[in-house]
């Protein structure tokens, strides 16, 4: 087979890569680590894993639970489990989470399988309804786990559960935040997330409401509100790096709470004054995109920074909100590009300092 030609690339570059790739190894320290499906209940059982507020609630409906236990039953590769050690010798599950709790459930608790193809006969039976042999050898099946040990400091932790659940149903950044960065910030945007007038300005699904979608409309709002210098079209890295200063900043700061609440709150106020459907598409629509709730929540903020009296205004959007222009501004396509998320957030500042 022909190996491809090396190319001349400038010896900066490599030295530079070379510093990045160090720098990142660094902080990732792990070990492997092998345990029996016995010891990962009974693990369980007595806490010594834990499952880190980031991970969502234990949604995996009874079909879901029985294939996942009908493929560890038959022998088929079940996926690594991620584990963070924290410094009591604890292990925060980094992802593995409901497979971890449907072993515990079925083991020591009193889950019934439903739906098996491969298996039907074990339709409506438990772990306890089985001979001790069969459940002496499911005890003994066991499952590979990487542990980072207590040296991984979060953005490690961020980057690993991120990476893993890139393009699976595995937790989303706000909740990848929640966990991993409690502060007095992050508590603020915990808060605002819950209030009426954003459930009213913003409604979401059921299950974008259970994946905290409200909590990154409201870490978007005041990110992209303070600025986008550090933003490099990563919108999890710029906002996980935000987070992570705000939390500072209000620790050094507390009246620094009560100022972002204000201009949260000031800016939910006008929209619900100024746009008739807040941030939704419709009077009928019972979802908000993600692109249309940043354009016009920035954008009215910013418009008010540059002419406060606007906040007691009243101006007209209709001439614009339905119109072909700020629908191609707020497309989702490329919607994290810097040049497009600029361009939406400017489009409504200058057509509401216009209006």
């Amino acid at each position: 087979m022909a190996k491809a030609r090396r190319r001349q690339i400038p010896q900066d570059q490599l030295d530079a890569a070379e510093s990045e790739i160090l720098s990142h190894s660094r902080r990732i320290e792990f070990y492997m680590t092998e345990y029996s499906v016995e010891m990962l209940a009974e693990k369980m059982e007595r806490g010594d894993f834990f499952v880190p507020d980031y991970q969502r609630a234990f949604t995996w409906e009874s079909e879901r639970k029985s294939r996942f236990l009908e493929s560890l039953i038959i022998g088929l590769p079940i996926p690594f489990l991620f584990f963070w050690e924290s410094e009591s010798g604890k292990l925060e599950i980094v992802d593995g989470s409901q497979r971890l709790r449907t072993i515990h459930e079925y083991v020591l608790g009193d889950f019934e399988f439903r739906g098996l193809e491969e298996l039907p006969s074990l339709n409506g039976t438990r772990f306890a309804d089985l001979p001790a042999a069969r459940q002496r050898k499911i005890l003994n099946r066991s499952i590979r786990g990487i542990v980072l040990n207590e040296h991984a400091d979060e953005q490690a932790r961020f980057d690993l559960f991120e990476r893993i659940n890139t393009g699976s149903k595995g937790a989303n950044t706000a909740e990848v935040r929640r966990g991993a960065l409690g502060g007095p910030f992050q508590s603020l945007v915990i808060e605002l997330a819950a209030s009426d007038i954003l459930k009213e300005l913003a409604p979401v699904s059921s299950k974008s409401q259970r994946e905290r979608i409200p909590e990154e409309l409201v870490a978007r709002f005041f990110a992209y509100g303070d600025g986008l210098d550090a933003y490099s079209e990563s919108p999890s890295k710029f906002i996980f790096d935000y987070t992570k200063q705000m939390n500072r900043l209000f620790e050094e700061d507390p009246d620094l709470v009560d100022r972002y609440r204000q201009r949260f709150m000031a800016t939910m106020t006008f929209v619900q004054r100024v746009f008739p459907y807040g941030f939704r598409k419709g009077p009928t629509a019972q979802t908000t995109p993600r692109v249309r709730f940043e354009a016009i929540a920035v954008g009215s903020h910013l418009a008010i920074l540059q002419r406060p009296e606007l906040a007691a205004a009243t101006p007209d959007v209709s001439g614009w909100l339905e119109g072909d222009a700020f629908q191609l501004v707020t497309t989702s396509d490329a919607a994290n590009v810097k040049s497009k998320l600029q361009r939406r957030l400017d489009f409504v500042r200058n057509a509401l300092l216009e209006a």
